[in-house]
């Protein structure tokens, strides 16, 4: 156990120290992880996963104090939206989609799309374009929090490339889609462990995997969002895009077979 607890805490402080300067917790990266490597049982795999956000994403927003986050329009559409749907995609996801195989495509399903956007995706626009809209983005929050509940992030992995590739710049995506991110999270846990109240089997998180690589992510996002200025920000959205890919290619293959 304490093993597991060490290689995740080290794998989620590199995961965290490469997302966090676009705008990602890490999350979706760490799903992949915790199936093949840490073996942690399905479904408490996802809160175990939002438990990592709520203790990690707190180092990296640390880093944007200052500068109004909560105040932000950006922000608050994209609560209107994914903490609503957070709570519905636990409730799927322990009703629906329980199985290891089903839960493989869904890993396939949420890591192609962003790794696609993330490697092949437009460039990002000046920073300061104007959102396009508080409801349309709390609409497509709605849905992100869905996936998010289902495979166990808080939405930011998939909302920040999506921001960006409406034009947004990094600068202004990555605050707000990180606040996204924790809160949504937060509620995530909470529905997760009231649900395990009412069912038997592996529900609620693995509290001791959890808090590992959460605080690998808390040191990794600290230190990740202050080298945001010295990486280029292309080869950071491509690095991350194609390592997604691969997990997606991988993880369709083992559901098929």
């Amino acid at each position: 156990m304490w093993t597991d607890a060490l290689i995740g805490a080290a794998s989620a402080f590199v995961i965290a120290l490469v997302t966090t300067p676009v705008g990602v917790s890490g999350a979706v990266f760490l799903v992949p992880l915790q199936v093949s490597v840490l073996h942690t049982p399905s479904p408490s795999v996802t809160p175990t996963n939002l438990l990592y956000n709520v203790i990690a994403t707190p180092g990296a927003l640390l880093r944007y104090r200052g500068r109004g986050i909560l105040r932000s329009p950006l922000t608050k559409a994209l609560l209107v939206g994914t903490i609503p749907g957070v709570i519905v995609g636990s409730v799927i996801r322990i009703e629906v989609l329980s199985g290891p195989q089903a839960f493989y495509l869904v890993i396939a399903a949420v890591m192609l799309p962003i790794g696609t956007w993330l490697a092949l995706g437009p460039r990002p626009a000046v920073e300061g374009r104007r959102p396009p809209g508080g409801r349309p983005i709390a609409g497509a929050a709605l849905l992100v929090g869905v996936v998010g509940g289902i495979y166990g992030i808080g939405g930011g992995s998939i909302l920040a490339p999506a921001l960006v590739g409406l034009g947004f710049s990094v600068a202004e995506v990555a605050p707000a889609a990180l606040a996204s991110t924790f809160f949504t999270s937060i509620v995530g846990v909470l529905t997760y462990a009231i649900i395990s109240l009412r069912h038997s089997g592996s529900i609620a998180p693995d509290w001791t995997v959890g808090i590992a690589i959460g605080i690998g992510g808390l040191l990794g996002g600290y230190v990740g969002t202050g080298l945001r200025d010295r990486v280029p920000e292309a080869a950071l959205r491509r690095t991350l895009g194609i390592v997604a890919m691969l997990l997606a290619v991988r993880y369709l293959t083992l559901a098929l077979t």
